[in-house]
């Protein structure tokens, strides 16, 4: 039986969201958080973007430490052996890729505008394939960009030859949201049987059926008799109207009819993270959270009607699918209305002493603590927000780390 994995792409198509952006502390943090929920893999970030090149570089180290464990990270770049040796040249300790290609015959000669044929397409692909696996990569993805306005056949033929050269998993890109769950099922049932290799799917929500299109592409490569590997972003950040949301997807795949049991997941996930990194995303990204948003929203757990009122506080499951203790929620939350010490780019000793000694955080000496203060300026004036409690545990718990995460090196 196939089963059901997570691999997240907040890191990689999240921040490719136009007019948002992360610092790298706050994508290294997403990443321990996703770890924490028990997502397989986070895509996260380019390894041929040179500015990138130290995160992807202190992420790793993280993962070696054990602090990034067991999550996978994997880089996207593009199908291309060019690409493929400088992603080797630039991060030399990655391990898992995904490898992307445009399909579609839209693509095909509105974008590479008749300068590729789909042989061309697979002979990239392949190559790149090739190159990855000289290189040790212990995973790769083939990416079918535009997939949902691809041929069928051509998808299929494309998906062979990426198997017949030791890629391990197709993903089927419905780059453009395009697709419904009836043309998704069909396709991805499709692709499973014929193929033979793991199906990620990985879907836009230009329709709204992102979720709903993942979660029938999920059905489909498993009933085709292969694990799926669905894409998500947390909050559903994505460019144009955003990707698969995590939380929805996990909740549609866990809790709806039936579908668990016929459909279980690979690795166990704790729900109870949801809160946490759906809160810290909308601070970082800058996007509050819809407030009709599944289970992280404001109101998913609100009840004004009388009748329903009445029925949740006779039972809870009288108008309430799942339990807001599930997603980690429950917990008042407090804001200061009176003197508030904020860390910022400016800040002194002192004050940055009282606020770490609120959260038990204390240092050798003054010369330490300066070290540290040091990096959560420089932490501030990257991400142009005071820093939340976890940022400020994770630099002072790793300065090593950290400063590699915020040094970046302008090309001369």
């Amino acid at each position: 039986m196939g089963r059901i994995y997570f691999i997240d792409v907040t890191n990689r198509d999240g921040v490719q969201t136009a007019k948002l952006g992360l610092s790298k502390i706050e994508k290294t943090l997403l990443n321990l958080y996703l770890n924490e929920m028990g997502v397989y893999q986070s895509e996260f970030g380019f390894p041929t973007t040179r500015h990138e090149t130290l995160y992807l570089q202190a992420n790793l180290e993280l993962a070696g430490m054990g602090v990034l464990d067991p999550i996978k990270l994997g880089g996207w770049i593009r199908a291309t052996a060019g690409d493929v040796e400088t992603a080797f040249r630039l991060v030399p300790g990655i391990r898992h890729l995904n490898l992307s290609i445009s399909t579609s015959e839209q693509m095909i000669t509105g974008k590479f505008m008749g300068k590729k044929n789909r042989a061309d397409i697979v002979k990239e692909m392949t190559e790149a394939v090739d190159a990855a696996r000289a290189h040790g990569a212990e995973t790769i993805g083939v990416n079918a960009e535009d997939g949902s306005r691809t041929d069928l056949g051509f998808l299929i033929e494309f998906g062979q030859a990426a198997k017949e050269h030791g890629a391990h998993r197709l993903r089927y890109c419905d780059t453009l949201g395009y697709n419904n769950p009836f043309s998704m099922y069909d396709t991805i049932r499709a692709l499973a049987e014929k193929v033979g290799m793991a199906i990620e799917v990985h879907c836009h929500d230009d329709l709204g059926m992102a979720v709903a299109n993942s979660v029938t592409g999920a059905m489909a490569a498993i009933d085709g008799g292969q694990d799926v590997y669905i894409n998500t972003t947390v909050n559903g950040i994505g460019e144009r109207a955003g990707n698969a949301d995590l939380v929805a997807v996990i909740l549609a795949v866990t809790k709806s009819k039936g579908f668990a049991e016929k459909y279980p997941l690979g690795l166990p996930v704790d729900l109870s993270k949801a809160w946490k990194i759906a809160k810290f995303a909308s601070y970082a990204f800058g996007v509050p959270i819809a407030i009709n948003h599944p289970g992280v929203g404001a109101n998913a757990f609100a009840h004004a009607s009388g009748i329903h009122a009445d029925g949740v506080l006779k039972n809870p499951e009288n108008y309430e699918l799942y339990s807001y203790t599930e997603l980690g929620r429950g917990e008042p939350e407090f804001v200061e209305t009176g003197r508030e010490i904020i860390t910022g780019q400016y800040s002194g000793i002192s004050g940055f002493s009282h606020i770490m000694g609120r959260m038990e955080v204390t240092f050798r000496d003054r010369e330490e603590a300066n070290e540290v203060l040091e990096l959560v300026r420089y932490a501030n004036v990257e991400s142009h927000k005071p820093l939340v409690e976890d940022e400020l545990l994770f630099i002072a718990k790793y300065p090593r780390i950290a400063k590699k995460l915020l040094t970046l090196r302008p090309l001369e």
